[in-house]
């Protein structure tokens, strides 16, 4: 799945920013600029997902999620707040699209003809040592 097909169907009108003051270094800038954006993205709300998308969201990104139901992203790496609300989005696309792609199936596949060889090598040594052990047994026993 595409990002730009997450974001046809994922409207931004859905998503809810909060902005805060930030921490972190900026200077006299941080005490009087609110630059830090949260995200809210309500995973029950949304019309544009399927019930199994939703679980697969809410399965993939559980430590994310609030008690809510509410996907939590912030950023405060920026010093403007429009730059933070826009990596944000971008956030919010990129782990959007990760959750919902399937993993594709291991087909298991045969061994390599120097893997059968190298467990029959051990296998033969492992019974040449116990072999050796029932010749040696049986002489001290005489």
């Amino acid at each position: 799945m595409e990002s730009a097909d997450l974001a046809r169907r994922i409207s931004v009108s859905e998503l809810v920013f909060t902005s805060s003051r930030s921490s972190g270094p900026g200077g006299q800038n941080v005490n009087k600029v609110s630059s830090k954006v949260e995200l809210r993205f309500n995973i029950s709300l949304c019309k544009s997902l399927t019930e199994d998308e939703k679980n697969m969201i809410r399965l993939k990104l559980k430590k994310r999620i609030t008690n809510e139901d509410e996907l939590l992203i912030i950023s405060q790496s920026e010093r403007t707040q429009l730059a933070n609300k826009k990596k944000c989005i971008e956030k919010f696309y990129s782990i959007i699209e990760l959750s919902l792609e399937k993993k594709p199936s291991r087909r298991s596949g045969r061994p390599t003809y120097s893997s059968v060889m190298s467990r029959l090598q051990k296998k033969k040594l492992r019974g040449n040592i116990k072999k050796l052990r029932r010749e040696s047994r049986g002489r001290n026993e005489d």
